[in-house]
């Protein structure tokens, strides 16, 4: 059984006991989430398809813990004129375990 979702402007395919790294949320580690925005949820039955979401499906979720991902370099300049600026950015993302599939 799995199901797809749609959190932080994206889609992820989600199982239940998969770990998940999603754009940072506003809960406390050890928190349960419910993700409401369910695309499509697939079991032994056959396919449920929503039309954006699912109505009455959610993902129970724990959100382990929170972070900062892989820094990445910005650099900008510009020729002949001695302009150079480098900034650096760090995505936080949240860590979740989905515990269950419900719909």
């Amino acid at each position: 059984m799995y199901a797809i979702i749609e959190t932080g402007g994206k889609q992820y395919r989600v199982e239940e006991g998969d770990i998940l790294f999603v754009e940072k949320l506003n809960v406390e580690e050890g928190e349960k989430v419910d993700l409401s925005k369910v695309l499509l949820i697939s079991n032994e039955d056959g396919i449920k398809v929503g039309k954006p979401y699912i109505e009455g499906a959610k993902v129970e979720a724990t959100a382990l813990e929170h972070g900062k991902g892989k820094k990445i370099v910005v650099f900008k300049y510009k020729p002949k004129k001695n302009y150079r600026k480098k900034q650096g950015h760090r995505q936080p993302y949240t860590k979740l375990k989905i515990e269950k599939i419900v719909g």
